[in-house]
């Protein structure tokens, strides 16, 4: 029997094992695989995904703030936990006592952890960013300025150096070369000033899968294709080389069918005006579940096997389809919103190009209403 929620997600756990499994056989033995699970695992759940990556034998988890990572600290999830977006100062004693491994983007943060460490009395390893061109987070500074501040420290330790890069996917653009060699000089010099870095990072999913071996180092960070995908290329890319599948499928019940006139109007503002009669079925799921309000009279769902359009604008709670090809269908049944049914499919790279955003947005934009349901 299907789950008895109004809108749900199926996650499989066997599939995130395998696809961590093929980016492992990607990178070859030589290479760690941090495993992302931000973003409460890119809207898998990071619980019961981060579980799963452990029995897989992932020893690095990832997540973006300090909240993320004691909550699966406290949820009892052992490894390394890297808190990639800093961390602010009502949390540092969380860093400590939590055991989670901070960021540091700036000068000013490694002598900040430097003495938290200190008034721990006990050691405190975390990694440095540096902004090799993203321009987002990670020190700016000279590399000859970042070896004096790692000179300094007498309790925290550098264990990674870590870069980000803007572009990875985009073989129009040298960024990506550009930031490599930036990140690369920076590790040069602090090699040849006797600094070295246990765990060496600058690869996420599109350097990765678009195989960028000068940019894995010693170890990759894997989010996006933990969960099924990798961005198309932009220009003339080489071959993807992971094998990966997507993870979820998001449902929603028909709360209620009735059949439509010709010219009635369909929901606010009577965006869609019926071309015929037609039948209609109204789904328990709006952009407060995650269904971006943008898909309104564009989108598309599966019902009964088939692709039936979205008719009329979403609301908070609920959406409308056009189902005048399966009059059978009633309330209680389910509709898939995201996922395959026989010989359709609707995956989050599709629902993005329709909505103007990215395959991401809308894995991560399911909202926490939604109810997760592990296969």
């Amino acid at each position: 029997m299907p789950p008895p929620f109004r809108s749900y997600v199926l996650v499989s756990l066997a599939q995130i094992a395998r696809n961590y499994r093929s980016v492992c056989a990607a990178v070859g033995p030589g290479v760690q695989v941090m495993a992302v699970v931000k973003a409460d695992a890119y809207g898998h759940g990071a619980l019961a995904v981060s579980r799963a990556l452990i029995r897989e034998g992932a020893k690095w988890l990832a997540v973006s703030s300090v909240d993320e990572g004691v909550t699966l600290r406290s949820a009892g999830i052992p490894g390394r936990i890297l808190v990639m977006a800093g961390f602010l100062p009502q949390e540092r004693e969380a860093v400590v006592e939590y055991d989670l491994t901070p960021t540091a983007h700036s000068l000013d943060d490694i002598a900040e952890l430097d003495r938290m460490a200190a008034h721990a009395g006990q050691p405190l390893a975390f990694h440095l960013k540096i902004d090799s061109g993203m321009g987002r987070l990670g020190t700016r500074a000279q590399p000859a300025e970042i070896v004096a501040a790692l000179r300094a420290l007498r309790h925290a330790r550098m264990e990674g150096l870590m870069t980000h890069f803007a572009s990875a996917a985009d073989f129009t653009s040298p960024q990506t070369a550009a930031q490599l060699a930036c990140f690369d000089a920076c590790l040069t010099e602090l090699r040849e000033a006797g600094i070295r870095a246990d765990c060496v990072h600058t690869s996420s999913t599109n350097a990765i899968g678009y195989a960028r071996r000068d940019a894995w180092h010693n170890m990759v960070r894997a989010g996006h294709a933990l969960y099924g995908y990798v961005s198309p290329p932009r220009g003339a890319g080489p071959k993807q080389i992971l094998d990966v599948q997507p993870a979820l499928t998001w449902k929603a019940k028909i709360l209620a069918v009735k059949d439509i006139p010709e010219g009635t109007l369909v929901g606010y503002g009577g965006s869609f005006r019926a071309p015929a009669a037609m039948r209609i079925a109204i789904l328990g799921a709006g952009y407060a579940d995650g269904v971006f309000h943008r898909l309104s009279n564009r989108g598309k769902v599966i019902a009964a096997g088939q692709i039936a359009p979205i008719v009329g604008t979403i609301s908070m709670d609920l959406t409308t389809i056009d189902i005048s090809h399966a009059p059978e269908l009633k309330p209680g049944d389910d509709v898939t919103l995201l996922g395959t049914e026989g010989e359709a499919r609707l995956d989050a790279q599709q629902i993005a190009r329709v909505a103007g955003t990215i395959s991401y947005n809308i894995l991560s934009s399911i909202s926490a209403r939604v109810r997760r349901v592990y296969v």
